[in-house]
């Protein structure tokens, strides 16, 4: 399935992406729970939920998507992490080095941004950057899991952009502050299920758009560590939760490292675009 969440009325509604098309989940029977985060719950409990909630989807005529105030994929999730220098030549375009454990850093859930919604330039800074990446969406409980079942862990997929204010990233040895402005994570356009892709998202191309120049080219199997192995690691230290997302770090090309350097200005329009996935995009506004 490929889902969306929206806004609706005064809260928050999800559905099934069909077409051009989306089918709310108020039409997918009693047992569809009303929130996101429920599904992501009663999948765990109930593991063939999915595929009976998408076959009753494909029987539904869906409303136009147009029509829909899009928020990001999960809205609130308990837990964003975050991988940084997880593409070699990224580390190197960088200066810098992998190591043999991930680097890791959070965001806020305030930090994130909806497919279409606009990215804003902020008022004290100019320096914003663009980042692909894979994000992980977490479907169950998940503490000390051996590599071999991380995969079991996984709810789905979609893009994200880490856009980050560079000189704020550098204003402290954290890279925290640089990387939680508001509405600076574009996070979509859609979840799409894990059994809709490679095991672990591997092989997947990845590529970042700026005005429709291609700024970064990649696949996913560069990533050092890969999705697997991460969530093993992070489920050694901490319990992640249905509904935490890990955001799987950027391959080369970012604007930072590039001679003369290239932010992101009003007017522009970046484009994440992942295999199988589709396209997140936003456009940049002061």
């Amino acid at each position: 399935m490929r889902l969306v969440s929206f806004r609706a009325g005064d809260g928050e509604g999800w559905g099934v992406l069909s077409g051009d098309g989306v089918v709310d989940s108020r039409r997918l029977g009693a047992d569809a729970p009303a929130s996101l985060q429920g599904l992501f719950e009663a999948c765990a409990r109930s593991p063939g939920l999915p595929a009976r909630l998408a076959a009753r989807a494909a029987t539904q005529a869906p409303s136009p998507a147009a029509a829909l105030e899009l928020l990001p994929c999960v809205p609130k999730p308990g837990k964003i992490i975050c991988l940084g220098v997880n593409y070699v030549d990224h580390a190197k375009e960088g200066g810098n080095t992998v190591a043999d454990y991930p680097t890791l850093f959070l965001r806020c859930t305030t930090s994130l941004l909806a497919h279409g919604a606009p990215l804003r330039v902020p008022r004290i800074s100019d320096k914003l950057d663009y980042e692909a990446e894979l994000a992980v969406v977490i479907g169950r409980r998940t503490r000390f899991v051996a590599e071999a079942d991380a995969l079991t862990s996984v709810f789905g997929y979609a893009c994200f952009n880490d856009a980050t204010l560079r000189d704020y990233q550098r204003r402290t040895t954290q890279w925290t502050i640089g990387k939680n402005f508001d509405a600076s994570g574009g996070f979509g356009p859609c979840l799409v299920t894990a059994d809709e892709l490679p095991s672990g998202g591997v092989g997947l191309h990845i590529e970042s758009r700026l005005n429709g120049r291609v700024m970064q080219s990649a696949n996913t199997s560069d990533m050092v560590f890969g999705v697997a192995r991460t969530i093993a690691l992070l489920s050694e230290c901490l319990t992640l939760e249905p509904g935490d997302v890990v955001v799987m770090g950027t391959p080369a090309g970012v604007g930072y490292a590039r001679n003369p350097p290239v932010w992101m200005k009003p007017g522009d329009e970046i484009e994440i675009d992942i295999e199988g996935i589709g396209v997140l995009s936003n456009p940049v506004c002061a």
